[in-house]
């Protein structure tokens, strides 16, 4: 297994106290993953690795392992049963500036890269192993 998807829009920190926000990102995560998925669809239950990468529009406000867990929880008994699946979790930004050069990027990754911002990458895999090799 494995999708990739783009989610538009500046992620909320866990640190929120704004329970509409963070409800509205949530949404806005699980609707991003709806496109990905083939029909029908049902929860994965084996281990996963996630990878998220964030495109700001301007330097981050915050620190990047805030976004992390409302992702985790928008794709639970969605993509996986349970974040307790996830294995590995690898997330970074890529601030306006700071660029990258992917050896060979999905078009979906390419549209990150080169799009609108702010955008969030995710791409969840059913190999937690697979950079490892």
């Amino acid at each position: 297994m494995e999708i990739e998807f783009l989610v538009y829009g500046t992620p909320v920190a866990l640190s929120s106290r704004n329970r509409r926000a963070k409800d509205t990102w949530q949404a806005r995560v699980r609707d991003g993953s709806t496109s990905a998925i083939p029909e029908p669809h049902f929860a994965f239950d084996g281990a996963v690795a996630v990878t998220i990468y964030y495109f700001p529009p301007a330097p981050m406000q915050g620190d990047i392992d805030n976004i992390v867990k409302w992702i985790l929880d928008s794709l639970t008994r969605h993509i996986y049963i349970d974040d307790q699946q996830v294995e590995r979790i690898v997330v970074q930004k890529f601030e306006p500036g700071k660029t990258a050069d992917f050896l060979s990027p999905t078009p979906v990754l390419t549209e990150a890269i080169e799009g609108q911002r702010p955008v969030v990458y995710i791409r969840i895999s059913d190999d937690p192993l697979e950079d490892l090799r």
